[in-house]
């Protein structure tokens, strides 16, 4: 990989860009803090070459969001299913809006 495809990446909310001391440190929380939620399998990093696991933007959010459930008192257990639902339930209206999308363009082409 070239310096110029490693800059190309740093706007790639998928790239696992954050050592876990670094992920745990910009949230404010602890490694096995990360480590719990990887268990739950809420998030799964990347494993670097020597092993290290690596975190994506889009993975620190739904840690973050992990963690506020967690500091309202919320189980991890609990704030980890409470987040797939949430993202089952983000896809499902989002499909919906698609279908709908799809059949106003098929009656207003008729």
């Amino acid at each position: 990989m070239t310096a110029d495809d490693s800059y190309g990446r740093l706007d790639d909310d998928d790239y696992p860009a954050y050592t876990m001391g670094r992920a745990a440190d910009m949230l404010g929380t602890t490694q096995g803090f990360l480590r719990a939620l990887g268990e739950a399998r809420l998030i799964t990093p990347l494993r670097s070459a020597g092993g290290h696991r690596r975190y994506s933007r889009y993975q620190l959010r739904i840690a973050a969001r992990a963690r506020e459930l967690v500091d309202q008192g919320t189980p991890i257990e609990a704030a980890c299913r409470i987040i797939i639902l949430e993202d089952q339930l983000e896809e499902a209206q989002r499909l919906n809006a698609e279908y709908r999308r799809a059949a106003g363009n098929s009656t207003a082409a008729a």
